[in-house]
């Protein structure tokens, strides 16, 4: 048995899309799909686990600790568990990317908050 989900089943607000995989099945996995728009991206925030970044459109300025990178659609980021992260697009069009969780459910705590 397969299951098929339309991104509008997953939307979390106009820029992202959250699956969580223990809503279907308890998969050990769990993703967002972003369309950020230039200047926006999450504030500082760490994950018990590593996160895996796809960069599948567009340019992002991350700051991993205390390491700023520049990248581009086409690369891969990890960043490992426990360490203060963030993107921004830094592009001039929408940056689409995925960030794989690997747990049935994102946990995240918010730094700045």
């Amino acid at each position: 048995m397969y299951t098929l989900l339309p991104k509008e089943n997953i939307q979390l607000n106009a820029t992202a899309y959250r699956f969580q995989g223990r809503e279907y099945g308890n998969i050990p996995l769990s993703f967002f799909w972003v369309l950020t728009p230039p200047g926006k991206g999450p504030d500082m925030h760490v994950h018990p686990y590593k996160e895996i970044f796809v960069l599948l459109h567009g340019q992002a300025t991350f700051t991993i600790g205390n390491e700023t990178l520049i990248i581009h659609a086409g690369n891969v980021v990890i960043v490992p568990a426990n360490t203060p992260h963030q993107f921004k697009n830094s592009g001039e069009e929408p940056l689409q990317m995925l960030s794989m969780h690997p747990s049935e459910a994102v946990v995240q705590e918010f730094l700045d908050r």
